[in-house]
This record gives C-alpha cells, structure tokens and sequence, in this order.
C-alpha cells in the first residue's frame, strides 16, 4: 500500500469515528476504536469501496480481522 493510499484509508477512519489522532496500527481491531460497532463498520466498508472505488465480497469483509487484513484485501483490490 502506498503512503498517499494508507493517508487516504487512515483519514477515512479519523473522520468516521471523529478522533483526528487514530494511528492504524496492523493489529488494531473494532474493539480497539470507540463507536466501531456493527452499522459504522457498514459505513466504513461502503466508504472504503467508494473512495478507493472497490468493490468487496461478504466473505472478503468477513475474513478481516483486524486493519492488517483490510489493508491486505485492499492492496489486492488496487493491484
């Protein structure tokens, strides 16, 4: 993932969950963020697919487990 592409993906993250000092750390996870509950992670795919211009598969969403995994999927995406 390029820098330009992990500013974009990290900024996507600062303005959805409002904390303009999220840094994304590999192993973070939904836990890890206050308001990451189950309709944010909808809006934050949905926003991920419409920025990058992407498209994912439930089982792709599925398998993500933690930032590592999207990034991983995403890269996949944007090859």
């Amino acid at each position: 993932m390029t820098d330009q592409q992990l500013e974009k993906l990290t900024d996507i993250f600062r303005t959805l969950f409002n904390n303009p000092d999220l840094i994304l750390s590999e192993g973070l996870v939904a836990t890890d963020v206050p308001g990451w509950d189950s309709f944010n992670h909808v809006n934050l795919m949905i926003t991920i697919e419409q920025e990058f211009g992407v498209k994912f598969t439930n089982e792709e969403v599925a398998k993500m487990q933690n930032i590592d995994d999207l990034k991983k999927v995403l890269e996949g995406k944007l090859a």
